[in-house]
């Protein structure tokens, strides 16, 4: 058994691709009309055959209500492996990312908190 979509809720479907892609470097792989929403995926550049992350839309009360209070609680949503962290985090932040956790050694990893502006907190880490 594989893991082949993971997802994480947000606010606005195109504000998250646009965020993604062009801030955290993702790459579109599929867009696909569904409704009013899309069925919209990304995959990690150094891996477009693998696990793609679902941008879903919150709509549902019971998604936007869990969002939130993760949020709130400041849990992130998901997490994302890097190779430096501190060079991530020295890129991101020249892109503009806002964070509510510089990078910061808990036990055997690294880890830092950005804010995606699309309702969630996204944990990267660097083991």
């Amino acid at each position: 058994m594989n893991i082949i979509v993971n997802s994480v809720f947000v606010t606005d479907q195109a504000k998250a691709l646009s965020f993604y892609t062009e801030k955290l470097g993702f790459v579109k792989k599929e867009d696909e009309p569904l409704g009013k929403h899309r069925w919209l995926t990304l995959v990690s550049p150094d891996d477009q055959g693998g696990t793609e992350l679902l941008l879903e839309p919150d709509e549902h009360p019971a998604a936007k209500d869990y969002q939130k209070r993760i949020f709130a609680e400041g849990i992130p949503a998901t997490m994302f492996g890097v190779g430096d962290i501190h060079e991530e985090y020295k890129q991101l932040l020249e892109k503009g990312v806002e964070f509510t956790m510089a990078p910061t050694k808990v036990g055997a990893v690294t880890i830092a908190v950005l804010d995606d502006t699309c309702g969630n907190l996204i944990q990267i880490i660097q083991k």
